[in-house]
């Protein structure tokens, strides 16, 4: 049985794993507890995680906010009606086009019901979801921890949270998944809090208040 957390648990966890973690500890007392990153269990989340694939994170939500000026209410239905003009002048790319549009069609069909996945645990989740051409593991993995908030969830094909495990823990660059993975054993059932932990570290030693902080 998969467990999901909540803003009430969220610095709870946060707590747990620093008590594990001398690396997690460290984040915390650097730059604070994480941001509780939510989003709703709706079709204009799921487009916003896919219009995230491979950019970042401001070409995602430029893209993201031009559809909501568009359209308003951003729905498979309304989605469906706009041309391939419309959509580049919101932003978007051929490819990712064609993976919301099949999307949408799946879930007009009735193939993809997003209320019903709140019950199914990882697995069944990700069966339902990678059928639909453009969603991969990454695009599950994200959908799972903002919009569903499973506890033990850790997505190997996130740059910016392999990336900072890797610095936090001192790993070669080259490091393999499986070793990436034993080296986080103990997070579990909370992997999904350590990788939010992970983003924090990761967004907040961009900034240039964490050169005066010091880093790892």
């Amino acid at each position: 049985m998969f467990e999901v957390f909540s803003k009430e648990n969220f610095h709870q966890i946060c707590d747990r794993l620093a008590e594990k973690d001398e690396a997690l500890k460290h984040v915390i007392n650097l730059f604070g507890y994480p941001p509780f990153w939510s989003r709703p269990n709706t079709f204009e989340s799921l487009v916003h995680i896919i219009l995230e694939q491979q950019v970042s994170l401001a070409s995602a939500l430029a893209a993201l906010n031009k559809l909501r000026a568009k359209i308003v209410d951003i729905t498979p239905e309304n989605f469906l009606l706009l041309t391939d003009e419309e959509l580049r002048a919101c932003y978007f790319s051929r490819q990712k086009t064609i993976y919301v549009r099949h999307l949408a069609k799946s879930m007009v069909a009735g193939e993809i019901v997003l209320e019903s996945l709140v019950s199914k645990d990882d697995a069944e989740i990700r069966t339902s979801l990678t059928k639909i051409k453009g969603i991969g593991n990454w695009t599950v993995d994200i959908y799972l921890i903002f919009i569903l908030h499973h506890c033990d969830v850790f997505p190997l094909g996130d740059l910016a949270a392999v990336n900072a495990l890797k610095k936090i823990k001192r790993l070669d660059i080259r490091t393999a998944p499986e070793i990436m993975l034993e080296t986080i054993s103990h997070w579990k059932p909370y992997r999904t809090i350590g990788t939010m932990l992970l983003w924090h570290y990761y967004l907040e030693e961009r900034k240039p208040s964490a050169k005066l902080k010091g880093i790892f």
